[in-house]
Formats: C-alpha cells, sequence, structure tokens
C-alpha cells in the first residue's frame, strides 16, 4: 500500500515537472522531475534487489550464519540471515519445521 502511494506521488511529481518544463518554469519543472525520478527509481530498485528466501544455504564456500531471524510476512516461515564477509552478500535461508536451516552453515576461509 505504501509503495504504491510513493509510486503515485513519483508519477504525479514527474507528471508535474513536465507540464512545468513546457510552460517555462524551469527550477521547478527540475525540482519536480528529480524528486519524481529519485521516488519512482527508489521504488522500482527496492522491488528488484529485494532478495527471495530460498530453502537451502547456497553452494559456496564462506557462508556464515548470523543471529538474523525473522518470519516472512508473505509465507510465515522462519527465516534465518547467512553472510558471506568476503562479498558482503547476504541470503535468506527458510528453517525446516524442525527449526534448523535446511543444511548446515558452511564456514570455510
Amino acid at each position: 500500500m505504501l509503495r504504491n502511494a510513493v509510486l503515485a506521488v513519483g508519477g504525479v511529481l514527474l507528471a508535474t515537472g513536465l507540464v512545468a518544463l513546457i510552460g517555462g518554469a524551469y527550477g521547478a519543472a527540475a525540482f519536480c522531475i528529480v524528486w519524481g525520478a529519485i521516488l519512482v527509481f527508489g521504488i522500482v530498485y527496492e522491488r528488484v534487489a529485494y532478495k527471495t528466501i530460498v530453502d537451502k544455504v547456497p553452494a559456496g564456500s564462506g557462508w556464515r550464519r548470523t543471529a538474523e531471524r525473522f518470519v516472512d510476512d508473505k509465507s510465515g516461515r522462519t527465516v534465518t540471515v547467512y553472510f558471506k564477509p568476503l562479498t558482503g552478500e547476504r541470503a535468506y535461508v527458510a528453517e525446516q519445521s524442525g527449526g534448523a536451516a535446511a543444511s548446515p552453515p558452511v564456514v570455510e576461509g
């Protein structure tokens, strides 16, 4: 809901900026276009960048289990966060019904 509202505000700002640009109000046009683009891009990027929840720890070495756990709103499953210090990558792994992640944490060099 909030995403849709922010996206709508961004769209209105972009449209207002275009109208202001046509009308010759370049300062107002620049303000509206820049902020509208930031809002729209931010919402679109957030949707693309959101990591999916997987059922097992990703393959490869260096993944470390963190203390971060949360319940996913969509699936209701408990999710454990894994972190790879070498790259900064994070993986969101759903826990099995027994309370442990699908595969043991890989902690290698």
